[in-house]
């Protein structure tokens, strides 16, 4: 979801052509590079699912099917080929996204072709739509139908929002400390200050979502729909009302400060604080629905979380270091390299 929701900033970016973010393009592409692999746990993850290997989507067994009504009748979408071919449809399509952009991004360096920088604006408007799609399908497919008696017609938002403010935090995180190993150069406290403008905004927007899918739900009280949320308040109450505090009031009082913005400390305690707030997000996503009150955090959580950081950080790094750190060959570097938001520095 961090690397997804990278791959969304960056094709923003390249579609609505801007530049103060160019600095960060071999970042970002770095980052997406995690997609390919993060997408082959995932596959792995529904295929034991389908085969049995574990029971985390009900509407995967025929005998709940056979005795629930309501999963009968949306068996038209929730069936194992047709969820799997979505499944291959929606990774195709960023992978593709991300390769295609990364190898006119280096193309762009040994080549000052105008045309390289048109056509990857092109593609990016073109793949933000079927990025908008894709992602809300996804978030139906892989998290919502996890509880397929439930539905929300604002899920596929909620998820971008906390992906999309997951990864922008990730970004400054991985900026933050290349800089301090002095290889970001470039990099100047007004590309921290948009980066952490960047995550105060989206957390709001995330708390803004979380709200009015809490509130409307809440307020209908239709036993169905409610249920989703009881469930949560009275089985992981600390849990669900904590990451709140972790994903909006923290930010809000920390990042509403313009100087606290360019302070690297700063960013990285908030940073941080959002990650652990959009994990526990993801947590009160799934495990409900999953396991009902029968839920702990302990080795099992902490060790999982620790293994697929690893992979992700050597993935990333490894990927950066493969490619030239600045995108030189944008048309817009230089206004990128002397970007200043007033007088900051």
């Amino acid at each position: 979801m961090i690397s997804l929701g990278v791959l969304a900033f960056y094709a923003i970016q390249r579609a609505s052509q801007a530049g103060w973010s160019i600095v960060l393009y071999r970042l970002m592409e770095g980052i997406t590079g995690y997609l390919l692999p993060g997408s082959i746990f995932v596959i792995i993850i529904l295929a034991f699912s389908a085969l049995k290997f574990n029971h985390l989507f009900i509407w995967m067994d025929p005998e709940v099917v056979a005795h629930d009504e309501i999963i009968r009748n949306k068996v038209g979408y929730l069936n194992i080929p047709f969820f799997f071919a979505r499944a291959l449809i929606y990774i195709t399509g960023w992978v593709l996204y991300r390769n295609i952009s990364r190898r006119l991004s280096l193309e762009q360096d040994t080549n000052n072709d105008i045309s390289i920088h048109k056509k990857l604006f092109k593609f990016s408007a073109g793949f933000l739509v079927f990025f908008l799609v894709s992602e809300s399908m996804m978030s139906w497919d892989w998290i919502m139908s996890i509880d397929p008696h439930w539905f929300s017609t604002l899920f596929g938002w909620y998820v971008f929002a906390g992906m999309f403010v997951s990864g922008i935090t990730t970004l400054a995180l991985i900026t933050i400390y290349l800089k301090s190993q002095n290889y970001l150069s470039f990099v100047n406290n007004s590309h921290i200050h948009d980066m952490a403008k960047f995550m105060f905004g989206v957390s709001i927007f995330w708390a803004y979502l979380w709200f009015s899918q809490f509130m409307l739900i809440w307020y209908s009280n239709i036993p169905e729909e409610v249920t989703y949320f009881i469930t949560r308040i009275e089985d992981y109450n600390l849990l669900f009302f904590g990451m709140v505090v972790l994903n909006l009031i923290f930010p809000l009082i920390v990042l509403m400060n313009s100087d606290f913005k360019k302070t690297n400390f700063i960013v990285i305690l908030t940073g941080i604080v959002i990650i652990i707030g959009h994990y526990l997000d993801v947590y009160n996503m799934i495990m409900p629905s999953a396991v009902g009150d029968m839920w702990s955090f302990g080795a099992a959580e902490i060790g999982g979380f620790l293994f697929f950081l690893g992979i992700f950080i050597y993935v990333v790094f490894k990927e950066i270091s493969k490619a030239p750190i600045l995108a030189k060959g944008d048309p817009f570097i230089e206004e990128s390299k002397t970007f200043q938001y007033y007088n900051l520095d």
